[in-house]
């Protein structure tokens, strides 16, 4: 990219203008790596001078395997009729909170599939049961809510209403994949619309939820319509300021359904730190950008630290999904603080809202 078009670019963003979508194409096609490294860092440096880097000490509980929607990119669901599926007992999730919380953690990642059989007084019992143990319940992504509502032939609002009221206190971004119907009919026809991933937001933060935005890239998408992604989460976060963080990971085409039907190439190292620099930059009303050190490793996540990211994530005590893609990355709390050290930052452990613990 010529370097005068950089710095024009690079002075007015750091200035507090915002990115045009004109500006994220000649970003993306002409900006190297260097450049684009530069001003994600610039801008994460302005937003958090104090060089700490988050983590969160939780635990990703999948309730139950099977699933309706049967996505072409996962590799995790069970079809309704098949004898492997399970669905968790109360039994199974006391142990699972336990031996979270015994490890210092203070937040369960609860999702699971499109069950077609259960209705929205379990969610709401299993809500109930958790909140018994005083942790902090981060839980059911905007398709399973959808979903929920469908079920129940209820309003979204109501679902939410209902669910908070049981115990929820955040939703995670899961399920965005590509805010893009043409992509969404291709990869996950069954799961729902843009327009129903960002209407489940819209009306979480309007109840007063905060949530999680994501991005999984680099399968069947354009880079227009990663744009289109980003300008969705822009422009939500524009009206409501409900998300704490946005979170972009690349596709794990291993084991999926999706790689039947079309040539993919995974991600590498070098792809993901430009997406995720080109997110930084252009999602200026985020405060906080995640790491996906589960699907890219340990070093790939220091390295993110220069290219806009200031949290890494999660120590991930559980994780099956992103597995069953062939993927198995795991990091002790131990571990996390040394890698964060090491970059040249200070770890803190954070809750789900961002305020330090300790």
């Amino acid at each position: 990219m010529q370097e005068s078009i950089f710095n024009d670019i690079s002075d007015r963003v750091l200035s507090g203008g915002r990115l045009s979508d004109e500006e994220f194409i000649e970003l993306n096609d002409h900006g190297d790596l260097y450049q684009l490294g530069f001003l994600a860092n610039a801008i994460r440096e302005k937003l958090h001078p104090e060089k700490n880097v988050t983590y969160v000490i939780d635990r990703n509980i999948n309730y139950t395997d099977i699933c309706v929607s049967a996505c072409k990119f996962c590799a995790f669901f069970k079809a309704p009729e098949d004898k492997d599926g399970y669905v968790l007992t109360k039994e199974e999730l006391a142990l699972k909170i336990k031996e979270t919380q015994d490890l210092g953690g203070t937040q369960i990642l609860l999702q699971g599939g499109l069950h077609p059989d259960l209705q929205l007084e379990y969610y709401e019992d299993m809500l109930r049961f958790m909140k018994e143990t005083g942790i902090h319940v981060h839980g059911f992504s905007p398709p399973e809510i959808h979903h929920f509502a469908k079920v129940s032939k209820l309003p979204i609002s109501t679902v939410i209403s209902r669910l908070i009221n049981a115990g929820l206190d955040s939703i995670p971004g899961g399920g965005a994949e590509i805010l893009s119907d043409r992509v969404r009919s291709f990869t996950a026809p069954l799961k729902g619309t843009a327009d129903d991933w960002i209407e489940v937001m819209e009306e979480a933060h309007k109840q007063g939820l905060r949530t999680t935005a994501t991005m999984m890239f680099g399968h069947v998408e354009t880079v227009h319509e990663r744009l289109e992604h980003l300008r969705r989460l822009r422009e939500l976060q524009d009206r409501t300021k409900g998300f704490t963080a946005f979170i972009p990971w690349p596709f794990q085409p291993d084991h999926t359904a999706l790689v039947e039907q079309a040539p993919i190439e995974k991600t590498t190292g070098y792809g993901y730190l430009r997406m995720l620099a080109l997110s930084r930059i252009y999602l200026d009303n985020f405060e906080n950008v995640q790491a996906s050190w589960v699907t890219q490793g340990p070093k790939i996540a220091q390295l993110s630290l220069y290219f806009g990211a200031n949290d890494f994530g999660s120590t991930m005590i559980e994780e099956n999904v992103v597995a069953a893609a062939g993927i198995s990355f795991r990091l002790s709390e131990d571990e996390i603080r040394r890698l964060v050290v090491d970059a040249g930052f200070t770890p803190r452990q954070r809750l789900m809202d961002y305020s330090l613990v300790g």
